[in-house]
């Protein structure tokens, strides 16, 4: 997703975290460099997203498990029994996060992480689902929960981008310029402690005591460590997992299995230790994936084959970004697909990996869910189509079905968490 032709109406939820423009952000800071943002230069605080109060929540109410939480002290991430617990009578596993355990090592100075929070608070997931969308690349949320003069962790840097959005209390931050530039996801800060260490030493590049309401964005790689002040401090860290021209390779290059070309074998009695047959290899392998991605105008067969071959890469590229599902409630649903009328409004639900493919008998079609296959008869795949178009329908109107057979079909598809109703 780029961001050409695209204005801050259409990307609300990154446009909270910028006193920039959406476009200003992606040319000049985007996978380059910080921007750091007081809460005076932005368009609302986020108390609609989180607060103390949700922390006290998440830990006191929700039965948390590992690794939805961790906790760390100095550096160290403590062994989860230390703030775990079993949950007692009808739920004796032992790994549940205890508020009496969490508050003696907070106050021990630990800081709680709650972990994964696009998936237990519900505003965060709302949030993410359409941040997802607005960058076009997968994110997560952690919360970390520091107490007063304490540091969670050791002078680092991250494999993804982050948003960091001060929610209470205070915290000093030190940026460091990278020592290892736009990491990948497998190559960590570990890799380079000694230049980590190094780097951390010198003067930073911003030294900011971030209060509520302030954001920063900082791209992978950059070295970070944080010191709470005065009080609890309360952040949310928004991790993108970029997507890279390397994935597109990886992805590529697992899709041209499709080629055999490059499936043949090499030479019997290749010398591979020899520099220059391996170069020779390299060069005619990369002009194999080349001609078989190449997309020639003057040749339809190739146009097609290519043409396919992007589908598929694009496939797999999109499935890694597809915002998180919609939530369904499962009560409220099966009743909302027991009274449904041909005059409902229904749609397909968002975020959903949805994709229709002939079934095995040719009088079905087969719709391709995660975890399951819903399988129709072949008339419904106009209707299949249309649903899968995102656009909003009435149940007994899909396409190429009389009435009762497209109420039959809608039904069907809110019960199997298909379609919802709007």
């Amino acid at each position: 997703m780029t961001s050409e032709g695209r204005g801050t109406r259409d990307r609300p939820a990154l446009a909270r975290l910028l006193a920039v423009s959406p476009d200003a952000f992606a040319g000049e800071y985007w996978d380059r460099q910080p921007l750091f943002t007081r809460a005076a230069a932005l368009p609302s605080h986020f108390d609609d997203l989180f607060t103390a109060e949700a922390v006290d929540e998440l830990v006191t109410h929700r039965g948390l498990r590992t690794p939805f939480v961790r906790m760390a002290r100095e550096g160290n991430v403590l062994d989860p029994g230390r703030y775990t617990a079993p949950g007692g009578i009808g739920a004796e596993i032992g790994d549940q996060v205890s508020g009496d355990k969490v508050l003696d090592e907070f106050s021990g100075g630990a800081t709680l992480v709650l972990q994964g929070l696009h998936r237990t608070w519900p505003s965060l997931a709302d949030f993410t689902r359409q941040l997802i969308t607005d960058l076009g690349h997968p994110v997560q949320v952690n919360a970390y929960i520091t107490p007063a003069s304490a540091r969670g962790f050791d002078p680092h840097y991250d494999v993804h981008d982050v948003f960091v959005l001060q929610i209470a209390g205070e915290k000093r931050w030190r940026i460091h310029p990278p020592v290892h530039p736009q990491p990948l996801r497998d190559q960590p800060w570990s890799d380079h402690r000694r230049a980590v260490e190094l780097q951390s030493q010198g003067d930073p590049a911003i030294d900011e005591v971030f209060r509520p309401g302030d954001v920063l964005y900082l791209p992978r790689g950059w070295i970070h460590s944080a010191t709470a002040l005065g009080g609890t401090s309360i952040h949310l860290t928004l991790g993108v997992a970029a997507l890279t021209r390397h994935d597109v390779l990886r992805e590529a290059v697992a899709q041209a299995t499709a080629d055999t070309g490059l499936r043949s074998a090499l030479p019997l009695g290749i010398d591979l230790t020899d520099a220059a047959t391996v170069a020779a290899l390299l060069a005619d392998v990369v002009h194999s994936l080349a001609r078989y991605t190449a997309n020639d105008d003057t040749d339809d067969g190739n146009a097609a084959q290519a043409l396919a071959y992007a589908q598929e890469v694009s496939g797999r590229l999109a499935r890694r970004v597809r915002p998180g599902t919609e939530p369904i409630a499962p009560l409220a649903t099966a009743a909302a697909a027991a009274a449904l009328h041909e005059v409902t409004t229904v749609s397909l639900r968002r975020g959903l990996d949805a994709r229709l493919r002939p079934g095995l008998d040719r009088a079905e079609v087969a719709l391709l869910l995660p975890g399951k296959t819903v399988t129709l008869p072949a008339e419904a795949t106009d209707a299949l189509t249309q649903i899968l178009t995102g656009h909003t329908v009435q149940a007994g109107d899909l396409a190429g079905l009389d009435p009762a057979s497209s109420l039959v079909v809608a039904r069907r598809l809110v019960r199997e968490g298909v379609l919802v109703v709007r």
